[in-house]
């Protein structure tokens, strides 16, 4: 990370970590922009008068900090536990490199292993979706927060998909985005991420 450098703010914890650290440096003078994930990076980020920008203003970024729930051996992840998965791929996909901030808690040996995966859907198709979904066998829980369903920077709904541990996540991954009415699933599959292990 260099001065003059655009980077990408994810979302959830070790984000908000990442951001408040940045947030110092700012004020002590590194000049960088940032491109929010979501709405509360992007306030987290203005209280520490981090610049942001937005696509319309740069093509490309730099380098992106983000978090994982699920990391495996091979660098792919499953993401999305905060709610903030498509906005969190197409940051992801737009960067000139990621970095994942994680626990050691979030290694596993295969993805699914805490058997959770977010996929976010337009509200109009949630039937339909669950039909689908029963159809590849996989169940799920509207994500709920504070007695109602969590919508949300895109206006969506997020399920919470129960799946298990995967030899080879590509196949589901690829059945689920299918379905229409489907809008990201939190899988971030070959993206060859630097995952940096918290201790």
């Amino acid at each position: 990370m260099t001065p003059g450098s655009t980077i990408g703010l994810g979302s959830g914890r070790a984000a908000a970590a990442f951001i408040r650290a940045l947030g110092e440096r700012v004020q002590a003078g590194l000049q960088v922009r940032g491109l929010a994930t979501s709405q509360a990076s992007a306030t987290l980020a203005a209280q520490y008068g981090i610049p942001l920008v937005t696509f319309d203003e740069v093509a490309t970024l730099d380098i992106t900090f983000d978090g994982a729930d699920e990391v495996d051996p091979q660098g792919d992840l499953i993401k999305g536990y905060g709610g903030a998965l498509l906005r969190e791929k197409v940051v992801a996909t737009n960067s000139r490199q990621l970095v994942i901030l994680i626990g050691r808690e979030k290694l596993v040996p295969k993805l699914g292993t805490r058997s959770k995966l977010p996929v976010e859907v337009v509200p109009f198709a949630v039937p339909t979706t669950q039909r689908a979904l029963n159809k590849l066998r996989v169940t799920f829980e509207i994500r709920f927060a504070a007695g109602t369903p969590l919508v949300t920077d895109n206006d969506n709904l997020i399920l919470d998909c129960h799946i298990g541990q995967l030899n080879q996540p590509e196949g589901l991954a690829q059945a689920i985005l299918a379905i229409p009415g489907v809008v990201e699933t939190g899988f971030f599959l070959g993206m060859n991420p630097r995952v940096l292990v918290a201790k």
